[in-house]
């Protein structure tokens, strides 16, 4: 699985008030890595007052572009000024200096999901039953979850929600299988993350009470 963009923000706020009426202005600052060998790394500084960007500098572009009139005079003459070469120096001083600590304190950990399978109420007609594989608090963001029906993959009726950030680094999916259940069938959610060492399979068994089929699923077999 590729690794997405990942991107880490250092902020500098200042505001001013005055009366009832009040001034917000921000600068907000951002390293952008996509590998780590730190090829196509990218700073981006952004100008903000009063919830507007003004200006920006992109180390891509390789210099400030403004986005209103006062933000295009200013773009302008940073473009000439001292001010340019401090913004590139930023990308060494701060992107590629803390480059090893991000990755191996945030890049390079993974956190394997905690998966639940579910029999919930279809919102149709179309078929009798329905089931969630439900995968949570897992890290970094991409994972693969399909469903099984006697070890085929199964692509039609199924819905899967984006996964889902939970505000604390971790994520969560949701998939749905709605089905017709024949006799004798066995239905199963597969889960591939870059934390697991092999694809994980979790059967659904109606037998059984719901505690135990949260065993089965927690205790789930390599495929």
């Amino acid at each position: 699985m590729s690794m997405s963009i990942f991107c880490v923000s250092l902020t500098l706020v200042l505001s001013i008030f005055s009366g009832t009426d009040g001034y917000f202005y921000h600068m907000m600052r951002q390293c952008r890595y996509s590998s780590k060998d730190l090829q196509g790394i990218e700073l981006i500084t952004s100008y903000v007052f009063n919830q507007a960007e003004y200006i920006r500098f992109n180390s891509t572009v390789g210099k400030y572009v403004g986005y209103t009139e006062y933000g295009v005079k200013n773009a302008e003459a940073w473009n000439k000024g001292p001010e340019l070469a401090g913004e590139l120096g930023e990308l060494e001083r701060v992107c590629k200096h803390n480059a090893p600590i991000d990755y191996s304190a945030i890049l390079d950990k993974t956190v394997e999901p905690h998966v639940r399978l579910s029999s919930v109420a279809p919102p149709s007609g179309r078929h009798p039953a329905m089931l969630m594989c439900s995968a949570y608090d897992f890290f970094p963001k991409p994972i693969r979850v399909t469903w099984l029906r006697d070890g085929r993959e199964v692509k039609s009726d199924v819905t899967s929600t984006e996964e889902l950030a939970n505000g604390d680094w971790y994520y969560q999916i949701h998939s749905h299988l709605e089905y017709t259940p024949r006799s004798g069938e066995k239905i199963s959610c597969m889960v591939e993350h870059i934390s697991l060492t092999e694809p994980m399979v979790y059967h659904w068994d109606p037998s059984l009470p719901e505690a135990e089929r949260n065993k089965i699923a927690i205790g789930a077999s390599g495929l």
